[in-house]
């Protein structure tokens, strides 16, 4: 571009502003950037250094660690190897006790052949095995001069006693390793020895074998030659600055690895450093992992034997070779790199400097000569010159403004000329609009008046609606709100009106609904439902939108009417929760029935091999894990049971305190000093009918679930009083389900703990759903508690407080002049004996092939003659043909037309002599009346269960 002799004032000032901005630049780049980079890059080159002698002493640590895992891997490898003997004798004296006891041999005769044949027991040729007594003898050592020798006071050279040590250590801990010395075989030298050895108390003596130490020494000794010479191949690859260089020597000055070969391998203890004075060796070690650097002065390659030059070295020791790893270098050779970098740097930023000025004068002339332009045109048009035009065409955003700038000055021509005719048509137009709305107010305000009277009444209406209405225009401001809609959210009608959508609804609100709403203002009726909070509880409503249209069909607002359905919403969503639990608990129910069957065939099998199995200690191992295991799956089946509330219960009165008192002393063991415990039952609180057992295991659910969420200890609180519902009170509690009103005595866990977690409070009934860790707990917990309280025909609610979490059970109270409930039949009642049976004929009625078959010889055993039938069908056959029956034990659940009660309620008539034991892991005819007299069987159960309910069943049958 060619630059025109004379600058303007504002190309003058934009170019001066620009040269004073990139001198700045370069002045600030200099003072700030090249002192910091002439240091950072000497700092660089001096951490190389560092970071040579970093990697390299890792190197060696590494070397050193590896050589320590060796010495670790070997010796543990022996150690193994020590056990696996030890083990081997043990195998071989018990084989070779029974051999040689089969052969007629006494104890006192084969134990001095086995100490023999033990003499010459060898794992390799320095590897043998000794026996001594507990009084401190050598039994047996393939040293005549040690064998049957007393070792109570044999002590190594450093005087510490080796046998009885050895001895002692077997007795107190079982087995164990020793270190100590002691010769090899036909050798006076004491060596470094480890030995391992065991206790074998069935015998009374102690048996060990031991390995030497020096074989592993000695491989030590080479893994640390060898890491010397990979030490010095890595000093071949590296190379600090430009001369720098690594060496390694020891505390004694003698120089390990050097790169230069009149120095490697010498001995350097008489050199001295020329700038202390003192040996370079002593320099050298003082400075060493201190993070400081010995400076002293050295020849130069192209200078030798001139020592002027200064160096610096780096010194780290490393103790497991006990070595020490040095670094060399030039100070000048640290300072080269950064001259050489800041003289570049200044000859790159003198150029930019030049060409960046050149380019900010053709840059302002360029950039301001539009402007230059448009000025000249604008004076022109301000002197009345209205076809004057700037002649810019530029595609960037000068051009666009001398386009537009020449676009305006042509439309005020036309403009001016038309604006006076426009004028006086309009004044004219005006005239006659004046007339016409002087008539049309008088009819206006007739109309207003009735308008206003019909707005009263409709308000009135509205007002008294039971929901709440508002009317929003188009720019979603309320034209009209009725006195429900305003007091939602806490306002006066008067304050509603003019606001906006927004303003009163709240920012959060606002975001949720604003799509509805403008759907409905682009022409679309919105039905929604909406959740908040009102006073902290939740409020659910209806919304429906509907578009309000003008007389030109055009939507001119918005008629919200609003619905609170949050008591319909709870309703319904307690009657779903309630079908699901019924429908998990029919299941669960099913398959505890079969579940028992299989429990009750492993329970019995396995106590019927614990019974005659000759080895207790295997029975103690193998079948005593496995019993528990199967009660341990028998206590799930029952927590499945009553969570499907189908657990046989036996409800009596049951006074408060009683109750409470029993718990007290149950649990005030069993939780930790940091947690309070306090029970606390109020006056006049009436007794209930409920099992004493099952809710007493409730109770302890819930406690010990509390102890549990107390990590940090508090106050746990336990209380009892009664409470009276009416409809309205029984509805607004938020219990599993809507009590019914009536008078309750309640129970309520409460614990200063973390709280239910929000998943909890929805599913905490579900059966195997837990927060725990997993193996913390099956999950079952609180759904027995939920089972058992809806059996006893109770309700359950869970909450969290400010400080932790509360449980709340409602049982109903029981009348005081209301008459006691009668104890039901069961074989787990209290009235058990351990009396032995009557003996004689008994119909037993299974449908499981292999449980039939186990309690068929559980009942041989107790002297019972037994006759077996598979379904109800078949045994009614029977016990119409059999004259003498004495006894019945049938299950209640069946296949084909008759289950077991029918079969007791028929041998009640055709055998009434007979006695009767009913079986069960689930029925839905425990509550049957008739069957009430009979003992009760629960699934799982072992002989003496059964024992004891046939002499309970034997004994009712005489008592009647």
């Amino acid at each position: 571009m060619r630059l025109p002799l004379r600058l303007s004032a504002i190309t003058t000032r934009f170019f001066a502003m620009m040269l004073a901005m990139i001198a700045t630049l370069f002045v600030s780049f200099y003072w700030y950037s090249v002192p910091l980079i002439e240091e950072k890059v000497v700092e660089i080159e001096h951490n190389a250094s560092r970071i040579a002698l970093n990697n390299i002493y890792e190197l060696a640590t590494r070397m050193h660690l590896d050589a320590e895992g060796y010495r670790q891997q070997a010796l543990e490898s022996q150690k193994q190897r020590l056990e696996s003997v030890v083990s081997l004798t043990a195998d071989f004296i018990a084989s070779l006790r029974v051999v040689m006891g089969r052969q007629g041999y006494t104890e006192a005769e084969l134990w001095p052949l086995i100490f023999q044949q033990l003499r010459d027991f060898r794992a390799d040729a320095d590897t043998y095995l000794w026996v001594a007594d507990y009084d401190y003898r050598l039994l047996s050592h393939p040293a005549d001069n040690f064998d049957g020798r007393d070792a109570a006071q044999l002590r190594d050279s450093d005087g510490r006693l080796i046998v009885p040590n050895l001895v002692e250590l077997a007795i107190n801990e079982g087995e164990g390793f020793y270190p100590y010395r002691w010769p090899k075989l036909g050798q006076n030298k004491e060596l470094e020895k480890y030995s391992y050895v065991r206790h074998f108390p069935q015998w009374g003596i102690v048996i060990g074998s031991g390995v030497y130490l020096d074989e592993i020494e000695q491989q030590i000794k080479n893994q640390k030659e060898k890491a010397l010479e990979d030490l010095r191949r890595a000093f071949e690859q590296i190379t600090i600055a430009n001369n720098g260089y690594l060496f390694v020597f020891d505390p004694q000055a003698n120089m390990l690895i050097h790169p230069n070969p009149n120095i490697d391998g010498q001995n350097f203890a008489a050199m001295n450093n020329p700038v202390s004075g003192r040996p370079m060796v002593e320099d050298l070690i003082a400075v060493s992992d201190s993070g400081n650097e010995a400076i002293y002065r050295w020849d130069s390659p192209e200078d030798p034997g001139n020592y002027i030059y200064d160096k610096l070295s780096l010194v780290r020791h490393i103790p497991g070779f006990d070595w020490y790893i040095s670094s060399s270098v030039y100070v000048d050779d640290l300072r080269s790199s950064a001259e050489l970098l800041s003289t570049r740097i200044m000859v790159i930023a003198a150029l930019a400097l030049i060409l960046a000025s050149l380019m900010a004068l053709v840059f302002a002339d360029w950039i301001t000569e539009p402007i230059r332009r448009l000025s000249r045109t604008a004076a022109r048009v301000s002197r009345g010159q209205l076809n004057a035009k700037s002649g810019i065409r530029r595609s960037d955003e000068l051009g666009l403004l001398a386009e537009t700038f020449d676009s305006m000055v042509d439309q005020l021509s036309g403009n001016i000329q038309t604006l006076d005719e426009r004028v006086q048509k309009r004044t004219a137009q005006l005239q006659n609009s004046n007339q016409e709305l002087m008539r049309a107010f008088d009819d206006l305000q007739a109309t207003r008046d009735e308008l206003e009277i019909l707005e009263r009444r409709q308000r009135m209406i509205l007002d008294a609606l039971p929901a709440q209405v508002a009317y929003i225009d188009t720019k979603q401001r309320f034209v009209f709100a009725n006195r429900g809609y305003a007091q939602m959210f806490g306002l006066e009608k008067q304050k509603v009106v003019g606001e906006r959508v927004e303003t009163v609804l709240g920012t959060d609100m606002y975001e949720e609904v604003r799509p509805h709403i403008e759907q409905a203002l682009a022409g679309h009726s919105r039905n929604y439902e909406h959740r908040a909070e009102r006073n902290g509880e939740p409020l659910i409503t209806r919304r429906v939108l509907l578009p309000f249209y003008d007389i030109r069909g055009d939507v001119s607002g918005i008629l919200n009417l609003s619905i609170d359905i949050t008591k319909e919403k709870q309703t319904e969503a307690r009657l779903a929760e309630a079908n699901r639990m019924h429908a998990v608990g029919q299941m669960s129910g099913g398959i505890a029935h079969d579940f028992n069957n299989l429990l009750t065939i492993i329970l019995g099998n396995l106590l019927e091999l614990q019974e005659k199995l000759d080895q207790p200690e295997l029975a103690d191992r193998h079948l005593a894990p496995a019993v528990r295991a199967t009660r341990r799956g028998a206590d799930i089946t029952r927590r499945l049971l009553a969570f499907a509330r189908r657990q046989p219960l036996a409800p009596q009165r049951l006074p408060c305190k009683q109750l409470l008192a029993e718990l007290q002393l149950l649990l005030s063991p069993s939780l930790p000093d940091s947690i309070e415990l306090e029970i606390s039952l109020a006056a006049n609180t009436p007794a209930v009918d409920v099992d004493p057992g099952r809710f007493e295991d409730a109770l302890v659910n819930l406690i010990l679930n509390s102890r549990y969420a107390m990590t940090d200890g508090g106050k746990l609180l336990l209380r009892v009083a009664s409470r009276t519902l009416d409809p309205s009170t029984a509805a607004e509690l938020n219990f599993d389900e809507t009590p019914a009103a009536g008078s309750y005595v309640s129970f309520r866990v409460i614990d200063q703990g973390s709280g239910f977690a929000d998943e909890a409070l929805i599913r905490g009934f579900e059966p195997f759903f837990t927060t725990k860790q997993t193996g913390a707990g099956s999950g079952l917990g609180l759904s027995m508690v939920y089972g058992f309280v809806k059996q006893s025909l109770g309700y359950i609610r869970l909450a969290n407080h400010s400080e932790g979490a509360e449980v709340e059970i409602l049982l109903p109270a029981v009348n005081a002049d209301a008459q006691p409930l009668a104890l039901p039949a069961s074989s787990q009642s209290d009235d058990q004996t351990d009396s032995a049976p009557s003996q004689g004929l008994v119909l037993l009625v299974e449908d499981n092939q292999d449980l039939r078959c186990l309690i068929r010889d559980q009942l041989i055993e107790l002297g019972m003659v037994v006759i077996e039938a598979a379904n109800g069908d078949e045994a009614l056959t029977l016990l119409d043909s059999i004259d003498d029956l004495s006894g019945l034990v049938t299950d209640l659940m069946l296949p084909g037309t008759a289950q077991g009660i029918d079969v007791a309620l028929q041998a009640s008539q055709v055998q009434p002599q007979a006695f009767q034991v009913l079986m069960t892991g689930y029925s839905e005819a425990l509550d049957d009346p008739q069957l009430e007299d009979r003992p009760l069987l629960l699934k799982p159960f072992d002989k003496t269960c059964l024992q004891q309910a046939l002499v309970q069943a034997q004994q009712r049958l005489r008592s009647h």
